[in-house]
């Protein structure tokens, strides 16, 4: 009998990656390539070319595809919207893909692929509501419900990265422009790129991600307290998770997931936060790291062809 198999693919703003699973979980094939940015239809001919080089590897044509983007697909309009990779907005990228490879393609957000691969078989495959935060250079969420996805009517549920801050100064706030055009948005305080923006805010200089925080662990007391006050961010801006949700298991991604220090000190931090004076949630990073907003296309695929 034949296997069945899964194609995957996570399309970012500099790589594309396909991915090919089988039903036990199994990866059989991941390539990835340089994403053509600035060019749409390069990008759906990339996406294409992949997903063909999985099907010589499975032997087998027309399988099921899931693609991780960007971005969102409007309810409204059937369009790309909210894509940080702005080539993709206002393109029917769903229609496009669909006519082009002569299947079925499901399309969702890039942080929802997270949770969607980690509640699956990941850091929340035991848990029924998961929270996936992604905290790379910006941020995202996305949310799923007994391993299937909560995207609601607007296509934006998870979209915690553009809420402010809360419990935050206004003049804070307004320090922090987004790129959505508004002021204080989680993603300005919790992304990688926030983290260092917070670093030259607080002491007046740059530095990386990866210099703040090694900078710490040396005992620099500038970087320990931006890391410190880092780790206030995200509690404040989980803690507004947890009371609005409440979920499981809260799992992170993307490079901020990386600082063990995070899983040390949060827990601590919550409860201030948290209504009522206590949380008990688990945080955890992505166990497939990297892999996992492909691994989630996959099984986004998995969902559009047995939707049941």
């Amino acid at each position: 009998m034949s296997k069945r198999w899964l194609t995957g693919i996570d399309l970012g703003g500099t790589k594309t990656e396909v991915i090919l699973l089988d039903e036990n979980h199994q990866e059989h094939f991941r390539h990835r390539v340089p994403t053509p940015a600035g060019d749409y239809q390069a990008t759906l001919a990339t996406i294409k070319s992949l997903i063909e080089r999985a099907e010589q590897h499975a032997s087998q044509c027309g399988l099921p595809v899931g693609i991780g983007i960007p971005g969102t697909v409007s309810g409204v309009t059937g369009r790309i919207k909210n894509a940080n990779s702005t080539w993709l907005n206002g393109k029917p990228m769903a229609d496009d893909l669909r006519q082009l490879l002569g299947r079925p393609v499901a399309l969702t957000n890039d942080a929802n692929c997270l949770a969607l691969s980690e509640a699956t078989d990941g850091a929340g495959q035991n848990a029924e509501v998961v929270f996936a935060a992604i905290l790379g250079t910006g941020c995202g969420a996305g949310i799923s419900v007994d391993r299937r996805l909560l995207t609601g009517p607007n296509g934006v549920a998870g979209e915690w990265g553009h809420n402010p801050l809360p419990w935050t100064p206004q003049g804070e706030l307004d320090d922090r422009p987004c790129f959505c055009g508004r002021r204080g948005c989680n993603e300005t305080f919790l992304s990688g790129t926030g983290f260092s923006l917070t670093h030259r805010l607080s002491w007046g200089s740059g530095a990386s991600v990866q210099e703040i925080v090694a900078g710490a662990r040396n005992g620099d007391r500038q970087c320990r307290l931006t890391l410190d006050l880092y780790i206030e961010h995200l509690a404040k801006g989980l803690a507004a998770v947890i009371n609005l949700l409440d979920p499981d298991m809260i799992v992170l991604g993307g490079g901020m997931s990386n600082v063990p220090e995070l899983y040390q000190s949060l827990p601590g931090r919550l409860p201030q936060y948290v209504f009522g004076g206590e949380c008990s949630t688990p945080i955890r990073p992505a166990i497939h790291g990297d892999s996992s907003g492909v691994r989630g296309a996959a099984w986004l695929a998995a969902q559009e062809t047995d939707p049941a």
